[in-house]
């Protein structure tokens, strides 16, 4: 008689149920498509360029798109295609780096503040304090003093995002910590930090791929619109929001500098959205009634 492994059984399980939920939500499978595609464009734009992203052309100045130049060219003659797909993969290392960085401290604190109450009034007054300002503004405060490179940039995301993520998670823990499998934990022994670990944290899995999701795409508009204030990262290396910029000014002599660059984020926070959203109604299905 074959053996069969229990974890085996289990990661083949899991894989059938993930092929069953694409399946039967297009709209989900449209949003992971979407988000490979483009993340795909980014990370093999070496590769795919037809042109160096800084070399300049002067001889073929805003010329439109052509073999060469599958977009046309920019006020410098530089490929708008190459800047395009170098900018994309700018723009996503930077959010997902941050979004990483944001989400491992907002759980951290969040967790603290929930499971141990002396922590809490402390951590959440904090909280309270970084979510009474829009998280762009102290951004832009942040970038300000620092200075506008990608470590500056995701130091400010790390300051003013982790706020939301805390106070998720805290209402998480204060409705796990007194269910029965965490208290039969406590009484056979387990640590405090083992059931935050091995409990409290993969319970709150779903809501933090979710709002995770939902926050990539946020951050991505946030990375464009310092670019797009010159807050973000600084030429030569090229950004999404840099170039819709210096498009918006050539918007009638050279439109695909503008089009191309928002549509790019467009499609980055769309496929971030539909993603996030489609896990939220999975994970909750009364979020949708909520909403409305």
């Amino acid at each position: 008689m074959e053996y069969s492994h229990p974890e085996r059984k289990w990661a083949a399980s899991g894989i059938n149920r993930t092929r069953m939920l694409l399946r039967s939500n297009m709209t989900l499978t449209f949003g992971i498509l979407l988000f490979t595609l483009i993340s795909m464009l980014a990370i093999t734009a070496p590769a795919i360029s037809p042109h160096d992203p800084a070399e300049m052309h002067f001889e073929e100045r805003l010329s439109p798109p052509s073999e060469s130049f599958p977009l046309g060219t920019d006020q410098f003659g530089r490929c708008i295609f190459s800047r395009i797909v170098y900018g994309a993969q700018t723009s996503l290392s930077i959010a997902i780096i941050s979004t990483l960085t944001v989400v491992t401290v907002g759980i951290t604190i969040g967790m603290y503040a929930g499971y141990f109450s002396r922590y809490d009034a402390v951590l959440m007054r904090l909280t309270d304090v970084l979510l009474a300002f829009p998280n762009i503004v102290l951004a832009i405060a942040i970038v300000g003093v620092v200075g506008p490179s990608p470590e500056g940039i995701i130091l400010s995301f790390s300051i003013s995002g982790w706020a939301k993520y805390a106070r998720m998670i805290r209402g998480s823990t204060l409705s796990l910590k007194n269910s029965g499998f965490v208290e039969a934990a406590k009484a056979l022994g387990a640590s405090d930090k083992y059931i935050l670990l091995h409990h409290i944290l993969p319970n709150s899995y779903g809501p933090i791929i979710e709002i995770a999701t939902l926050g990539l795409g946020s951050r991505i508009i946030a990375i464009s619109g310092l670019g797009f204030l010159g807050l973000g990262i600084q030429p030569p290396t090229p950004e999404l929001g840099a170039i819709l910029k210096d498009g918006v000014v050539y918007l009638q002599t050279a439109p695909m500098m503008a089009l191309s660059a928002s549509g790019m984020i467009m499609l980055f926070v769309l496929a971030t959205n539909l993603i996030g959203s489609e896990l939220r109604s999975i994970a909750d299905p009364r979020s949708d009634m909520i909403d409305l």
